[in-house]
């Protein structure tokens, strides 16, 4: 028996370092040790206790140490009876009645700038175009690596220092030597890598991209945000091909999900203001998360929008959903922090995890009929989702990307030339 147990020992203490163990907090190591000696757990196991146990503390529900029995026959019915209490909480609608700002305050970043030298433009293709879903085939250009909000579900973290943000001492030089096609249209994005607004102009970014755009009237420049960072908009003439978009949600996901990003309220009174001015904005919901009564909730920033602003001076509305590979899981199961977004019922999608299309069908079609008023003067899409949705929710679809790409460049571009019109004949006017 002593053998039997020395012999589990060395195995525990070899395959524990290949777990999420060092993520648990003391009580929840002790607890998950002594189990497991009890019970023999195999590796494959212990891992997924050790990231129920993880999950339960994020989720703010009863920790692994209280919903474990005081005793099981053995090892499988211990194992199966946790996994199942795991399953059984991500099926049902997650409530955020529990939640508040607090359980956050212990886990807030702190942030360093640093500088960076670059040889060329980091001008790429979308880093998470596939195969199987529509894409529009967005450019995207890093003006800046990293970003300084904390989102709980975002993919930056995974693919950056999340606690250094990166500017390019070679930005504006880069961006000026950048050779484009003068026949071809552009859309490029700088929202992929950071927050497009939350620096302003700081290092000059903004400079930068305000010249690019000015010189190159054939790129359609989106900048993507959370922020209300508006004041070098205000400040300075906006050129006509720039679009500002704004990432929605509801109150519930930005108090609880979207840290430190400026409120709902903020957010929608910063792009009338640039709408007001004259410049294109647009919205993403991306994610729209699933939630108890999530969808009467979404449903109000919806009509939120539609009693703001003039259709015909909005160029785009995006849906899509949460998304997420491996190495974001673990990211976020790294955290001391409370969140309900790994909480949710996960199908495969394309080597990755995503809600089922049930759900996805529902939340988007939804939000769609939700915005029947801007139908047609708005362009319509989802992002990285599944070609399979688009007729479902939309009542047609792209037979391949690139036409997707096409009539998505045409609308922006249509919408650019009948904004500046209106912009010009106002000018004139006044």
């Amino acid at each position: 028996m002593e053998k039997i147990i020395m012999n589990y020992l060395e195995k525990f203490n070899k395959n524990i370092t290949m777990t999420n163990y060092k993520n648990l907090d003391e009580k929840s190591k002790e607890f998950i040790k002594k189990i497991s000696f009890q019970y023999q757990f195999s590796f494959q196991e212990l891992k997924q206790l050790i990231d129920f146990a993880i999950d339960f503390k994020m989720w703010h529900e009863d920790e692994i140490y209280k919903v474990f029995k005081s005793e099981y026959a053995n090892r499988k019915q211990a194992f199966n009876d946790i996994r199942k209490k795991w399953e059984d909480l991500r099926e049902k609608s997650n409530s955020y009645i529990k939640f508040s700002k607090e359980l956050y305050k212990d886990d807030v970043r702190k942030i360093s700038f640093t500088k960076f030298k670059s040889n060329k433009a980091a001008l790429g293709s979308c880093p998470v175009a596939s195969a199987n879903t529509r894409c529009c085939n967005l450019l995207t250009l890093d003006a800046v690596q990293s970003c300084g909000f904390d989102c709980s579900y975002c993919s930056i973290q995974s693919f950056y220092n999340q606690d250094k943000i990166g500017f390019d001492e070679n930005f504006k030089t880069n961006l000026q030597n950048l050779e484009l096609d003068a026949n071809e249209i552009y859309h490029i994005g700088t929202g992929q890598s950071s927050d497009s607004l939350m620096w302003g102009n700081k290092e000059g970014i903004l400079d930068a991209l305000f010249e690019f755009a000015k010189n190159n009237q054939n790129v359609i420049l989106e900048f993507k945000t959370k922020s209300n960072n508006i004041k070098y908009f205000l400040e300075n003439e906006v050129p006509a091909n720039i679009i500002c978009t704004w990432s929605l949600n509801t109150p519930t996901i930005i108090e609880n999900e979207e840290h430190l990003t400026a409120s709902l309220e903020k957010r929608v009174e910063a792009a009338k203001k640039l709408s007001d001015k004259g410049v294109l904005v647009g919205f993403h919901f991306h994610p729209i998360v699933h939630y108890e009564n999530y969808l009467k909730e979404y449903e109000e920033v919806y009509k939120t929008l539609i009693e703001t602003f003039d259709s015909k001076k909005v160029a785009l509305v995006s849906f899509g959903t949460l998304t997420f590979i491996k190495p974001v899981i673990n990211k976020i199961r790294s955290r001391n922090f409370k969140s309900k977004i790994l909480q949710m019922p996960m199908s495969e999608a394309n080597s990755k995890q995503s809600y089922p299309l049930k759900i996805k069908k529902e939340m988007f079609k939804h939000a769609y009929d939700s915005f029947k008023p801007w139908h047609k003067d708005v362009y319509f899409y989802l992002c990285m989702e599944d070609e399979s949705l688009w007729k479902d929710v939309f009542g047609y679809e792209y037979s391949s990307n690139n036409q997707m790409e096409e009539f998505m460049k045409m609308s922006y571009m249509n919408k650019i030339k009948q904004n500046s019109s209106v912009h010009i004949n106002t000018k004139t006017n006044n």
